[in-house]
């Protein structure tokens, strides 16, 4: 089994929820630490507040993935006097990372808003709120008669040729390319100082901007020349949308409290707070996790009959009933806790795919901090 550096890691994260995808208030990525450092064990956790980081050092761990950035804007001093500053003392003392996909991860298409549909029992979800729409690329490439299956199949492989719900889409024209070789280089064909004439296949595909620098990178490792000739072209295309907020319809429908004991028991959570009448019938629901409360009227505006989320403050739950819309807070922690188990099973996955020997774990110590009497 071989070993993986911080930065790469840092990588498989964000393909998985490129930073981009980030709103503009938000910090994420790599807070802190050695991109360079070789991680053998890595801590998943839904905050990093002390007792986390302490469970970190205790535990020998390399690298710690959040969820909720521990800095969000610009530090002035970092001292044992605050609580910022001691995390951050000790991250660096005992050469701990800690990397953070926040918006990013609940924004991408199958993140955690994605998940916490499926956890509610959605199978078929819309975007209430975009926030994102993909670039689409058109990447050319010109290969010698013979190798363009392998060229296009490696860019299908890495993600391009998708056109709706059709998958390996190319297309492929023959023509004559010219070159010739100069001192120095090693032509595949030809030989230096000839101008040579060779039957060539033009192949195209489409790519969304999130792929397209693995997509050219494939294609260059099965590219028989030594100096591939290629174009991108940016689209006009639709590419994919993306944002925050599901909205999905129940296959029947039901009342509010009925509903609200069904989000208590999916999200197994002792208590749950809703406000609305409970004879209500439910058939819409929006969905958010974590904190919804400005997205009161999106919900509303999509047509939701209930918005289930958490941290709602008093007067959002006067103005949605105003609106006539049902609300369920169903807490911060609860609707987001699935992230944990969800990133800590996708890089197990991914490191047995690299056959990379890297140890993940949840946090024990990241649990409810809230208590109900």
């Amino acid at each position: 089994m071989g070993t993986i550096k911080c930065q790469a890691i840092a990588g498989i994260l964000d393909e998985l929820a490129p930073r981009r995808l980030a709103e503009s208030w938000d910090n994420v990525g790599l807070l802190v630490g050695d991109g360079r450092k070789t991680v053998n064990r890595v801590m998943v956790c839904l905050d990093a507040p002390e007792w986390v980081i302490e469970e970190a050092v205790d535990n020998n761990i390399d690298m710690i993935i959040s969820h909720h950035p521990i800095i969000f804007s610009g530090i002035k001093r970092v001292n044992m006097d605050t609580a910022l500053g001691r995390k951050l003392i000790k991250l660096v003392k005992n050469d701990i990372s800690l990397y953070c996909l926040h918006t990013n991860f609940d924004i991408v298409s199958g993140g955690l808003n994605d998940i916490f549909a499926r956890k509610l029992g959605f199978s078929r979800s819309a975007i209430i709120e975009e926030t994102y729409r993909e670039k689409l690329f058109k990447l050319v490439v010109y290969v010698p008669v013979g190798y363009e299956d392998s060229v296009a199949d490696a860019m299908c492989r890495a993600g391009a040729g998708y056109l709706g719900k059709y998958s390996g889409c190319t297309f492929r024209s023959k023509g004559t390319g010219t070159f010739e070789p100069q001192e120095g280089a090693k032509p595949f064909l030809g030989s230096i100082g000839n101008l040579e004439r060779v039957e060539e296949f033009r192949v195209e595909t489409i790519v969304s901007e999130k792929l397209l620098s693995k997509a050219v990178g494939e294609m260059l490792k099965v590219h028989p020349y030594e100096e591939a000739a290629y174009d991108i072209y940016e689209t006009k295309n639709e590419g994919q949308v993306m944002g925050l907020g599901r909205i999905a319809g129940l296959e029947r429908e039901t009342t509010l409290s009925m509903f609200a004991d069904s989000v208590k028991t999916l999200l197994d959570v002792q208590n749950i707070r809703y406000a609305g009448d409970p004879n209500r019938r439910i058939k819409k629901v929006a969905l958010l996790n974590g904190s919804g409360g400005k997205f009161i009227s999106s919900a509303r505006f999509a047509g939701a009959d209930v918005l289930v989320t958490g941290d709602i403050q008093y007067h959002d739950i006067l103005d949605a009933l105003e609106m006539g819309l049902c609300v369920i807070d169903a807490g911060h922690y609860a609707t987001e806790k699935i992230m944990m188990k969800y990133i800590t099973e996708f890089l197990k996955n991914k490191f047995r795919e690299l056959e990379v020997d890297v140890d993940v774990v949840e946090s024990n110590s990241n649990t409810e901090i809230l208590r109900m009497l």
